[in-house]
């Protein structure tokens, strides 16, 4: 896809894989969107998005959005008022995300549901709202996760949600597909960025697989947008492993100590790098 004079809606844009995409549009002459809940960290990305956009692209124009994407209200108007403000839409990125980390009896019910409502619902309510006015060409990512392709302990609603949303854009692609629109899931191993928080929350078997920066994350998006791909696995070879981990159970239970020590391994040393440890 050719991203210039494109406007995009990017939700959980004022930070890591969000602003990264959004950063790489406006360098390519798109105009973005961003909604997040912090109105200064909006600001503070809007700001630098803006210098990139006057020096490199002239024409992009960037708006910021604070919202929350599990208040459907605010949801059931957002395309329309990106339509209304810059004139059209082209790209949606549902990219916000929330995890409550831990063993499914240490979360909460209404924990667990908030993880569904953030990361399942609000991205089917926001496209659908979005296909009303998303022109032809246009595209749709979804930033899902290599936890939607095989479950693990400790992560259940996480896993749930990433893979509800998978099965979503694998069905809806099919239906757009005579639109020309282009449905695509991204889904990442881990990332370095702050959506880990406490790292010590997160699964020893959640780092047993390599860590990508935002940057990788960013440009095997726009290989597999460019690309027209239904699915993008970071690392790729993390995609094998868990399609094979979901086909194989039994291979997976006998792998699980020997992943789960790597990960600790690793989860350490970033935590000391991270001057958690």
């Amino acid at each position: 896809m050719d991203l210039r004079e494109k406007i995009a809606l990017i939700t959980g844009g004022s930070t890591g894989i969000g602003l990264g995409l959004a950063r790489r549009m406006v360098q390519a002459g798109a105009s973005v969107v961003l909604v997040a809940r912090g109105a200064d960290k909006l600001a503070a990305a809007a700001d630098s998005l803006r210098g990139e956009a006057t020096v490199q692209s002239g024409q992009s124009r960037v708006l910021t959005i604070a919202a929350d994407v599990a208040d459907r209200a605010t949801l059931h108007g957002l395309p329309q008022r990106v339509v209304s403000e810059l004139g059209g839409l082209d790209i949606l990125v549902n990219n916000a995300g929330l995890n409550h980390r831990g063993p499914a009896l240490s979360v909460t019910a209404e924990q667990m549901a908030q993880v569904i409502e953030v990361n399942l619902v609000a991205p089917i309510y926001l496209t659908r709202r979005a296909l009303d006015v998303l022109r032809p060409g246009g595209a749709i990512i979804q930033v899902a996760s290599l936890a939607g392709k095989v479950g693990f302990a400790k992560q259940t609603s996480y896993s749930a949600s990433k893979a509800g949303l998978r099965f979503f854009s694998r069905a809806l692609g099919e239906e757009l597909a005579p639109r020309n629109i282009h449905v695509m899931c991204v889904n990442p191993g881990p990332v370095d960025t702050d959506f880990f928080g406490d790292i010590r929350s997160a699964a020893d078997l959640t780092f047993s697989q390599p860590m990508s920066t935002v940057e990788e994350v960013v440009e095997a998006t726009l290989r597999g947008l460019a690309l027209r791909q239904a699915e993008v696995d970071i690392p790729v070879a993390s995609g094998w492993l868990a399609t094979l981990g979901y086909l194989s159970p039994g291979l997976t239970r006998l792998l699980l100590p020997l992943m789960e020590a790597r990960g600790a391994r690793n989860k350490a040393a970033y935590m000391r790098r991270k001057g958690q440890l």
